[in-house]
């Protein structure tokens, strides 16, 4: 009798742990996002377009819609952050962007944003210009600048 009441108690821990594990909640909260967007605190945007934010960072889209001039900031290109960033944001590959900015640069249009190191220097950056957008990784500290959510 004890066996089987074991037994029994072993199968509903591992299907509560199974439906814990399935829930999107969980999930969500046992690993951070891949990265966060961030804002300068004066920007008055919540959430931006996708759209508009692969553009800012090409260059496509210069100015905000109050009319601030955007200032796209990347990270290195093997920043992990960057490289989901590139992929959902942007929608090419680091290589494809980097490719992107090559063409432009050797034609004399246009040059790229900056690539900083760290988390730390995207965020000093988004501080210290009111039209900038950055991305950290999703365990960055955001509290100083202002996450915004990308639709």
């Amino acid at each position: 009798m004890a066996s089987h009441l074991r037994l029994i108690l072993i199968a509903i821990s591992a299907l509560l742990v199974a439906a814990v594990a399935d829930h999107p909640r969980a999930v969500q909260a046992a690993a951070p996002p891949g990265y966060h967007v961030v804002v300068n605190p004066q920007n008055t945007a919540v959430s931006v377009e996708r759209k508009f934010v692969s553009d800012a960072f090409l260059k496509k889209a210069t100015r905000w819609p109050d009319g601030e001039p955007i200032r796209p900031v990347d990270q290195q290109p093997e920043s992990p952050a960057r490289a989901r960033f590139s992929d959902e944001v942007v929608k090419r590959s680091v290589s494809a962007v980097k490719s992107y900015w090559q063409q432009l640069v050797f034609s004399g249009r246009e040059i790229p944003p900056p690539e900083l190191d760290t988390d730390e220097e995207v965020i000093r950056y988004v501080l210290r210009f009111p039209g900038a957008i950055g991305y950290v990784s999703g365990a960055a500290s955001v509290d100083r600048v202002k996450v915004v959510t990308v639709k």
